[in-house]
């Protein structure tokens, strides 16, 4: 289990790449939900998400412990995570999007090759966005879980460092910086709002805000069309589920197991919404608080809306994305 100690090493790490990100309110937001709504800007990050932060914590963070140019480590001849051709190994994994862009920028600084397996689906720009900062896409599979199977394939075949979206403590540690900025900007909060793709997220919410806001209440938020993270909260267990969502940061179709035991000791509630009260929520972002949302980055203000005798009066929206498809944007 991660601690606070793990958070505040990451952000030390952070800090000379990535400013803290505003965190504020808007009057006429904030009258359309009926309560005092602080939306977190993520989408304001250069990767636009969330996810650069994890990310940069995970290679940054293994890049330390071999030295600034993949000398060996403290873990022995071939360092924790293997080597390649005499440095460290590179890197593959898969996402739809926000993961893979941050995975990307995270292995130009750390100057690691990269490889993203994306589902044939993705939108062209998110598979040019990942390639113009230097690493290698593949498409494979319609869905996730193809994408996923394609990574561990490549993962054995050539020796390279599998990282996966959820299940790695660094990762977590990195996100919930965010937490911290937030709780560091509007103390007092009563619930805070995390959508869920794989999770990270809302685990990295639960650690900072058990650390230092215990009475704020962590809500996470799935799409009714991916629901594997929240039937594996409320069952106890990671499920599998059926994947359908059109949004495309909560395409999930399993339960990751690394956040889903942070989830069980900590989360207070896990909700769905459809994906038509997603759309509806980033036309409110647009048009009350001039902000650009992807689907998942309007999730969290979609269960407001959604359920509110959850939220409380004084509430932490996170807006994980602004990376937005042309098709999210037409409708």
């Amino acid at each position: 289990m991660l601690t606070m100690t793990d958070v505040l090493r990451a952000r030390r790490l952070l800090a000379p790449h990535l400013p803290p990100t505003p965190a504020w309110s808007y009057p006429l937001l904030d009258e359309a939900a009926g309560r005092t709504l602080v939306l977190k800007h993520e989408n304001t990050q250069p990767t636009g998400a969330f996810k650069v932060r994890g990310a940069l914590n995970l290679l940054l963070t293994e890049r330390g412990e071999r030295g600034e140019h993949g000398e060996h480590g403290e873990h022995g001849e071939h360092g924790e995570h293997g080597e390649h051709d005499g440095g460290p190994a590179p890197i593959v994994t898969y996402s739809t999007g926000n993961h893979a862009r941050g995975i990307a920028y995270a292995a130009r600084a750390a100057r690691r090759e990269a490889t993203i397996v994306m589902p044939i689906k993705t939108a062209e720009f998110k598979v040019r966005a990942v390639q113009a900062l230097g690493a290698r896409v593949e498409l494979c599979g319609d869905d996730m879980g193809d994408a996923e199977a394609r990574a561990h394939e490549l993962a054995a075949e050539h020796g390279l460092r599998l990282v996966s979206p959820g299940d790695e403590p660094a990762l977590i540690a990195g996100v919930a910086t965010a937490y911290l900025e937030l709780f560091e900007q509007h103390p007092g909060l009563d619930t805070v709002v995390v959508p869920v793709g794989s999770g990270t997220g809302a685990a990295a919410a639960c650690i900072v805000a058990n650390a230092v806001s215990p009475s704020t209440k962590v809500i996470a938020v799935q799409s009714e069309q991916a629901p594997a993270a929240h039937d594996s909260w409320h069952a106890g267990r990671c499920l599998r589920r059926p994947n359908t969502t059109r949004v495309d940061g909560l395409a999930t179709g399993r339960g990751f197991e690394g956040p889903q035991a942070i989830l069980r000791a900590h989360l207070h509630d896990f909700v769905l919404v459809s994906d038509d009260d997603i759309d509806g929520a980033r036309r409110l972002l647009a048009r009350r608080a001039h902000t650009q949302a992807e689907g998942a980055g309007a999730a969290a203000l979609a269960a407001v809306q959604r359920y509110p005798g959850l939220a409380g009066t004084h509430v932490g929206v996170i807006v994980t994305g602004g990376n937005a498809t042309e098709d999210e944007l037409a409708r």
